[in-house]
């Protein structure tokens, strides 16, 4: 298991376990339409009086947020960005909203040394709700247990890093990365067995990856109605690049987390 972990590089910005990698964009995306993913957060830790990005999020409900265990540190203050898209602007619909450390619910069963053995997911209920607008909106949350074949074309939107060690960009990215299922994901020439868990998605190949940045952030999948759900939660990729041949990026699998995160909300 310990060669295994060696491979595994979280996606956090700026955490420790990202140090591996200098800097951190989705590989090979686009920006995105501006506000086209409403519901997508910036997750920001204050270090030397700024607030600096570090992961993305989903707001999943007024007044909270949904991303991956491994971008929280209890040494961290953190605040949530809603209504961003261009960083380097202030463009009117950004909320800023701050994050008590009390209000961090990191899943009981993530182990910070094992990414592999998965439930890398947490929430942060904001100090105050956030106001609804054309570009802030609550993102749609799949049916519990569902599980998205193979090819399914879904969309990864983030501030993450545009290439391995790269730089992050201003605008909000986005790559389409089909699902990769189990079955294939777990081949011993891909990520095999040991790194992959039936609570985990792979999306994405070779081309087109999540890099340092965007963890946390949301994998975005249409419904048959035409509307969105986020069906994972962006968690890890290769230490050999972010955007290696037959190491699809790793998200949590959100529909295997519903209980836990219904229980969450409602016990808080």
């Amino acid at each position: 298991m310990a060669a295994m972990l060696s491979l595994v590089l979280l996606l956090a910005a700026g955490g420790v376990r990202a140090a591996v990698l200098p800097d951190s964009r989705v590989v090979n995306g686009q920006d995105a339409e501006p506000y086209s993913w409403p519901w997508q957060i910036s997750l920001q830790y204050e270090r030397d009086g700024t607030f600096r990005h570090t992961c993305g999020g989903t707001l999943i409900a007024a007044n909270w947020v949904m991303t991956a265990a491994h971008c929280i540190s209890n040494s961290r203050t953190y605040q949530v960005v809603l209504g961003e898209y261009d960083m380097s602007a202030g463009e009117g619909p950004e909320q800023r909203i701050p994050v008590n450390s009390d209000d961090i619910f990191v899943h009981p069963k993530w182990l910070s040394f094992c990414a592999a053995c998965g439930n890398d997911i947490a929430l942060m209920k904001l100090q105050r709700p956030a106001v609804l607008s054309a570009e802030v909106q609550v993102g749609r949350l799949p049916p519990a247990g569902s599980i998205l074949p193979d090819g399914y074309p879904c969309v990864l939107s983030g501030w993450g890093r545009l290439t391995t060690g790269g730089s992050l960009p201003d605008r909000l990215q986005q790559a389409e990365l089909p699902v990769v299922d189990y079955e294939h994901c777990t081949q011993p020439d891909w990520w095999g067995a040991l790194a992959i868990r039936q609570t985990m998605i792979c999306a994405g190949g070779a081309e087109k990856a999540g890099c340092n940045g965007d963890s946390g952030g949301p994998l975005n999948c249409p419904a048959e109605d035409g509307t969105w759900e986020v069906h994972g939660i962006a968690s890890f990729v290769s230490a050999l690049g972010c955007n290696a041949a037959k190491k699809p990026t790793v998200f949590t699998r959100v529909s295997a987390f519903e209980d836990w995160i219904a229980e969450t909300m409602r016990d808080n």
